[in-house]
């Protein structure tokens, strides 16, 4: 299991969070998602196959912005 932080720019209401987690969570490989309004961070746990591309991909297909891909 490898566990990844981002930091997501633009969320402002639990819609935004629900949007990116279902998203990310899409992303082959990718196990849980987690993501914190309030700081605005997302910690993902993948079985090693997933791809930072197409996580980083999954947030701005859900209308947001890594700010440390």
């Amino acid at each position: 299991m490898a566990t990844s932080t981002y930091t997501i720019k633009g969320m402002t209401c639990g819609h935004c969070v629900s949007s990116v987690t279902e998203e990310v969570e899409a992303v082959p490989g990718v196990t849980d998602v987690k993501v914190e309004l309030e700081t605005g961070l997302m910690e993902v746990v993948s079985d090693g196959s997933a791809d930072g591309a197409a996580i980083v991909a999954a947030v701005k297909e859900a209308g947001y912005e890594v700010v440390n891909p």
